[in-house]
């Protein structure tokens, strides 16, 4: 027995799709956060040339963002650490329905996040109206738009891009967990 096991495998598809896509973005930032390091360490180790300005700002914001990215993949794969010395040893079932309670877990974890990230890019962004902010749950809008120190890149920008990686993280995690309910339901895991 199965809730509704055609539009799992539907919304299981969909899933992938986007979750493979956010992680092959991510990894696109990590390798041009990679190519950044290395042109600002070539520039500190090479007479006549400098280091990128503001580097440590591009590799923090870009790496926060890359990760939020990766992490729907991860939730997909069932990547995040557990431990299973005792679970191992467990039946199938149990095994299964101790999943499911991971994956809720998870599932939980990503909304809060993603709740708390939206309140602070609401925090950040210095635009929309008032009433737009309030129906949005966004708060006051902040005085100044805050930016970094050295390349004055607004601060809403990473934020906003955090808020699209924990957002399809909390999507992923709920998928998972339908997906988990059913394996619990079916008496064992299946493949994530």
């Amino acid at each position: 027995m199965a809730l509704a096991p055609r539009a799992e495998a539907a919304a299981g598809r969909i899933a992938t799709a986007v979750a493979g896509a956010m992680a092959l973005f991510g990894g696109t930032i990590l390798i041009a956060i990679a190519c950044v390091t290395v042109a600002s360490v070539t520039g500190r180790a090479v007479p006549g040339l400098a280091p990128v300005t503001g580097d440590f700002e591009l590799v923090e914001a870009g790496t926060a963002v890359a990760v939020f990215f990766f992490l729907p993949w991860c939730q997909l794969k069932r990547g995040h650490v557990s431990v299973d010395i005792l679970a191992a040893r467990l039946g199938r079932r149990v095994q299964a329905v101790l999943g499911f309670l991971g994956d809720a877990a998870v599932a939980i974890a990503a909304w809060v996040i993603i709740w708390r990230l939206w309140l602070g890019f609401g925090e950040k962004f210095p635009y929309g109206s008032q009433g737009l902010r309030d129906a949005l749950g966004m708060g006051y809008k902040p005085f100044f738009a805050e930016t970094t120190y050295e390349l004055q890149l607004p601060v809403w920008i990473p934020f906003g891009l955090a808020v699209i990686g924990a957002g399809g993280f909390a999507l992923v995690a709920l998928y998972t967990v339908w997906r988990s309910l059913n394996w619990a339901l079916a008496g064992a895991e299946g493949t994530p």
